[in-house]
C-alpha cells in the first residue's frame, strides 16, 4: 500500500496508513484506527468506540431546545415558530451519528388521564417525525408519552402548568 510499513506488519496492507495506527488509516483524524472505529467519518473517543461523546452539556443544551417547542393547544401539530428550535436539535443530533434517544413527551394535568397520555404520545412522535423527515436516521429515535405523570412543577397553582407541558430528549445511547 506504500505506506512504508511492511505488509508482515501492517494492520491494514492494503490501505495506507502512518506507522503508530498500524499502517491503518484514520479518516475523521481522531487517532483510532478506521477498522476499530464505529464512527470512521466523525472525530470521537476511545472510550465510545470511535464515536463522539454526547456530553452532560449536550443532553442539557437538547433539553433546553426541546422544552421551547410549541404545540398548538389540545393537539400535536408544531407550531411553525418551533421551526429554528427543532433544526438546532437536528444539527446536534447528527453530530453523534450512533447516538440513540427518546422522544419524551408531558403534559399538565388539565384533562383527563387518558386524553392527556394520548395527547403526549402524539406530541413526542410529531417531534420524532419532524427530525426523521430532516435527515436522523429513525432506528436512533424512539418515542413515548408520559401525559401528566411526570410532572417538574407543580401542577397546582397554576404557574407550575406551562412548565409540565413540554418535550424532553433523552440519551438512551451512546
Amino acid at each position: 500500500d506504500g505506506d512504508g510499513i511492511a505488509d508482515k506488519d501492517d494492520a491494514c496492507p492494503d490501505e495506507a496508513g502512518p506507522a503508530s495506527l498500524q499502517g491503518c488509516p484514520d479518516r475523521d483524524g481522531d487517532g483510532i484506527a478506521d477498522k476499530d472505529d464505529a464512527c470512521p467519518d466523525v472525530p470521537g473517543v476511545v472510550a465510545n468506540k470511535g464515536c463522539p461523546e454526547v456530553t452532560q452539556e449536550i443532553r442539557e443544551q437538547l433539553n433546553a431546545f426541546a422544552k421551547t417547542i410549541l404545540f398548538d393547544t389540545g393537539k400535536s401539530t408544531i407550531k411553525k415558530e418551533s421551526d429554528n428550535t427543532l433544526n438546532d436539535i437536528t444539527d446536534i443530533l447528527k453530530k453523534f451519528p450512533n447516538a440513540k434517544f427518546t422522544v419524551e413527551g408531558h403534559t399538565d394535568s388539565t384533562g383527563s388521564d387518558k386524553l392527556n397520555k394520548r395527547l403526549s404520545e402524539a406530541r413526542a412522535l410529531a417531534v420524532k417525525q419532524y427530525l426523521v423527515d430532516h435527515g436522523i436516521d429513525e432506528f436512533r429515535l424512539s418515542a413515548i408519552g408520559y401525559g401528566e405523570a411526570r410532572p417538574i412543577a407543580s401542577h397546582n397553582p397554576r404557574a407550575g402548568r406551562p412548565e409540565n407541558r413540554r418535550v424532553e430528549i433523552n440519551l438512551t445511547k451512546q
